[in-house]
Order: C-alpha cells, then structure tokens, then sequence
C-alpha cells in the first residue's frame, strides 16, 4: 500500500510537471499562428521534459523506493531522448512559422536568446554521444558521471537564459509562476542532492567496526551509525537496497554503489564488496573506527512489498548479497515461508556465504541450488547457465506460481538469461524483480 501510494503520488507530481505548462498555453488565448503556437508549444515541453529528465536521477529515496532505480534510470533516459526530440521539433517549428529565423542558428551573429538556445541544443547532443560512448568505450564510471553532470548544467543553465532573454512567457503572470515554481523545485532537489546530503546530513556519517574476509577477492564491509542514541531510528532500511559510499564528506568525492548485505534488524550495517578496482581495495584498507559516508538507503529490490506465499531468488556473483539481506532479515522475523536460492558462480571458490546458509536452513524453509559456469572435477552440483529446465527444478512446491515473487541480481546477461527462462514458464512479469550493476 506504502509503495502503491508513493508511485501514484510521484506520477501525480511528474505528470503535473510534463503537461502542466502545455495545457496552460493551449486554453489561453495567444498571438500569431498554427506555428507560432507549434512553436511554444514544444518549446514548454522541452523544457517540462527536461525538468523531469533532471530531478529524477538525484537521488530521492522516495521516488526510488516507489519505481525501483532501474525504472527511474530508465524513465530518465527515455526523457532525454523525448527531451531532444521536443527541442528538434521546436526548432523545426519556429523555422516553419518564419524561414528568415534559420539566421538563429549562426551562433556568432544571432540574438543573445538564440545563442543560448543552440548552445544547450550543443550540449544536449553532446550527452546523447556521451550515452553512446560510454558503453562502447568503456569510459570509467567517474569520467561519465561528471562529463554527464556538467553537460546536464550547461543544458540547463542555457535553457533558463533563452526562455528569460526570449521574454515572451515571463511577462505572463500565469506562466512565470509555473516557471518560477520549476526553477525552485530544481533548486530544492539539487541543493538537497549536492550540497544537504553529501556536506550536512548526519545520518550519512558511519564508521567501520570491523572489515571480514570472506574470500581473497571478497569482504564484508561492516559499518555502524555514528551518532547518539536519540537519532536510533534515523538509519532504517528494507532488506535489499543499496547505498552509495564515499570515503570523504564532500559532493566531489568518489563514490559507488553497494546493495546492503545484512538483515534489517542489526545494529550494523553490512557490504560485501568485490575488490576490483581502487575504491574497492580501498574500502577493504579502512581500519576500524575510520569514516565512511553512505548515500542511502535506495531502491524497490525488495521483498517487504505485498504478501507473496514465497520466492525464488537468483543470484549471480555478489548479485547474492541483497538475498543475504532479505535472508537474514527474513530469520530475524521467523517468517515461515519458503525460500528457494540459486547461486551462480564461476568457480566453487566464488561461492559466497555457503557455511552461513547452512545455518539459515535451520531457522528457514530454505533449499539453496548451487550453480558452477566452469565445473570443477569432483562437482557433482548444475552447471552452465540458468534455464528453463534449472528454474523448473527450484520451483516451489505447493505453491501456485501467482502468488510467487521472483528475485534476480548479477550481471546483465544473467538478469537477460533469467528473465527469458522465467517468461517461457509464464511467469507474470510483475512477479519478476531484477537488479543489475550496469546503472550510472
């Protein structure tokens, strides 16, 4: 119901924003022609457009908590594409309304409107060929996200000045309220996401209590609020969101994303993280007492929504760690439903947490399927890749497939084999929940 209403609430919002200043300029009455009004028309929704495209990345726990942050990833991307394609169909109709306006688009002897106008126009393709270049050229994740966020302030910067130096909206009372109130939504949500969060808000701040070994390329990353007890519930989250760390209070600090391992119910909070790269063998040099700073908690990866009769959880790599959240907490609360659990690895040694689940078989209606890509002489256990028949095998007994939520964590061709195989046993695409390491 929590999660029902935050999604109706948050359409309600980004409907407003998409359609709001569009209609007001269709019932009013305005000067000039078909084009003219074309014109303005996918002016306002560019601009409406691009407003959602913005807020909808900055990290607003509700908004991820009701979509989940593939959804809002997704939306966001989708928006950018809407957005350039509004601002083309803009230019196109102002072109048409008077073909002498095709002088605008010389940047050096157009109107100071106009520049500003094909300036973020400039800016706005450069993010789309950064898009692009980012999965075909492997750019490293802090390279893409601040290219990214300095084009997406140029894109903005610039198209403030062209619709306050055009001066055609803003001296209509009506249409500089709903602008003034844009600009101060995107002003709230930036200072709240770049400013708030990364340099004032306490509840970021943690320190590490103790660093687990739990294979020579994994560890467990274990961190506890530092704070007093008076802001005991400030820190609370549902088994299987994720969090972004940072090793330094500020905006500009390097920072990833890590799903949270243990249960909801710990005094601590637990990552476990794969060493590949130099934050993450950073992260497994901290000593205890050292400062971590965790953006979070985010995300709709988890089972505390609806009332499932059980689930099946696929898991590939440190993919399992949200299930290692949703399995703790799920002993924690004694729940009596079924849990099946299938782990994907490479190699015996990249199966993780296998002495703990054990335990967990004895507090929880449990059965974990181990499955090895590369097989090992002596394995008596599935290989390959998951698949009908491996999926057929797990499914729970007794249990009508309605009333079962599946979970699906790791890399993407394992969430793509996954949901292929899920779709050919007809499994309702609502019951499938996926989370994959490719976002930005």
């Amino acid at each position: 119901m929590e999660q029902r209403l935050l999604r109706v609430g948050w359409l309600s919002v980004l409907g407003a924003i998409v359609v709001g200043p569009a209609l007001t300029h269709l019932v009013m009455p305005a000067p000039g022609g078909l084009w003219d009004r074309l014109s303005v028309l996918t002016g306002l929704l560019a601009l409406s457009a691009l407003v959602c495209a913005a807020l909808l990345p900055s990290r607003l726990r509700s908004l991820n908590r009701a979509f989940g942050i593939e959804s809002v990833i997704d939306l966001h991307r989708f928006l950018g594409l809407v957005t350039a394609a509004l601002v083309f169909a803009h230019l196109a109709c102002v072109v048409a309304a008077d073909p002498a306006n095709v002088a605008l688009l010389d940047l050096l002897a157009a109107p100071a409107r106009a520049q500003a106008a094909t300036l973020a126009t400039m800016a706005l393709v450069a993010l789309a060929v950064l898009a692009v270049l980012r999965s075909r050229a492997q750019l490293s994740y802090e390279l893409w996200k601040w290219s990214h966020v300095a084009l997406a302030a140029v894109v903005l910067g610039f198209s403030a000045l062209h619709v306050w130096w055009l001066d055609q909206l803003v001296r209509e009372a009506t249409f500089a309220t709903m602008l003034g109130l844009l600009a101060a939504l995107l002003v709230l949500v930036f200072g709240y996401r770049w400013l708030w969060r990364p340099l004032f808000d306490p509840s970021t701040e943690f320190v590490v209590r103790d660093i687990r070994r739990e294979s020579p390329t994994v560890s467990t990353l274990v961190l506890e609020p530092r704070r007093d007890d008076r802001d005991a519930d400030a820190w609370a989250f549902a088994p299987g969101q994720f969090a972004w760390l940072r090793l330094e209070r500020s905006p500009a600090a390097e920072e990833h994303p890590f799903t949270i391992a243990s249960s909801a119910h710990c005094d601590t909070t637990e990552f476990t993280i794969r060493h590949t790269g130099d934050f993450t063998r950073a992260l497994r040099r901290l000593p205890p007492g050292a400062t971590v700073w965790v953006d979070g908690p985010h995300g709709a990866f988890t089972n505390d929504v609806g009332g499932a009769a059980g689930f099946v959880m696929i898991a590939g790599g440190v993919g399992v760690t949200p299930m290692m959240s949703m399995l703790r907490t799920a002993a924690h609360r004694r729940d009596h439903r079924p849990y099946r659990l299938v782990v994907v690895a490479g190699a015996p040694g990249d199966l993780l947490f296998r002495a703990e689940l054990a335990e967990l078989r004895r507090h929880l209606d449990l059965e974990v399927t181990e499955v090895l890509r590369r097989p090992v002489p002596g394995w008596s256990g599935h290989t390959g890749e998951i698949g009908v028949e491996l999926l057929s095998v797990v499914a729970l007994d007794g249990a009508h497939p309605a009333d079962v939520d599946y979970f699906v964590c790791g890399p993407p061709s394992l969430v793509t084999d996954a949901m292929s195989a899920l779709d050919v046993l007809g499994v309702a695409p609502g019951r499938v929940h996926t989370e994959q390491f490719d976002f930005a």
